[in-house]
């Protein structure tokens, strides 16, 4: 899995999840269950909880190296009783499933959610999920470019006018003052070229 696209999916849930939560009404709603059924659809197509995965070992291992820390004579015992405990907890996870999939159910139609699982469940689907990041980081790199060229030849044109209202103006001759990368170094700017 690509980092990029974990942080785009944790980013996406996480907006829906605190939608959701602002749009929740005191008294839970009942979902039907096969609402819920295409939540669930969904949700396991999109991966938007695969980013949860490392909560319990992350947890786990903290606790491991605070105790550790603490008793360090007895780290073996500690390592071997945290990850008992650990694999004990494991399957309330599914309850975050669960509860992610309410979330979804509660934002989206059955029908809204039974077409979000089809597409993505597609050949076309997973290549987005797979190709997606990469796309969003190309695409961001020639937003950089354009904008760069775009502040350039703005810069350039906006000081050919400047220079021209001068001269209208009775001003003096040569290029105007204008920030080079539009930072103001204690209240003067730099000429650009």
């Amino acid at each position: 899995m690509v980092p990029f696209e974990t942080i785009r999916r944790g980013v996406l849930s996480a907006a829906v999840i605190a939608v959701a939560a602002a749009c929740t009404p005191a008294v839970a709603q009942e979902v039907a269950p096969s609402h819920l059924a295409a939540a669930r659809a969904a949700v396991d197509a999109i991966d938007s909880t695969e980013q949860f995965d490392n909560i319990l070992m992350n947890a786990a291992t903290q606790i491991k190296s605070d105790l550790i820390g603490s008793n360090p004579d007895i780290q073996p015992q500690i390592s071997d009783m945290v990850d008992e405990k650990a694999l004990a907890l494991a399957p309330r996870r599914a309850d975050l499933e669960t509860e992610v999939s309410r979330i979804y159910a509660k934002l989206f139609t059955e029908a809204e959610l039974q077409s979000i699982a089809d597409f993505y469940n597609s050949d076309a689907g997973k290549k987005l999920l797979k190709q997606g990041p990469v796309a969003s980081r190309e695409m961001l790199a020639a937003a950089d470019v354009w904008s760069n060229g775009i502040m350039r030849d703005l810069r350039r044109s906006s000081a050919e006018g400047m220079t021209q209202l001068l001269s209208q103006n009775g001003g003096g001759a040569g290029a105007p003052a204008l920030p080079t990368t539009g930072a103001v170094d204690g209240g003067a700017t730099s000429s650009s070229q």
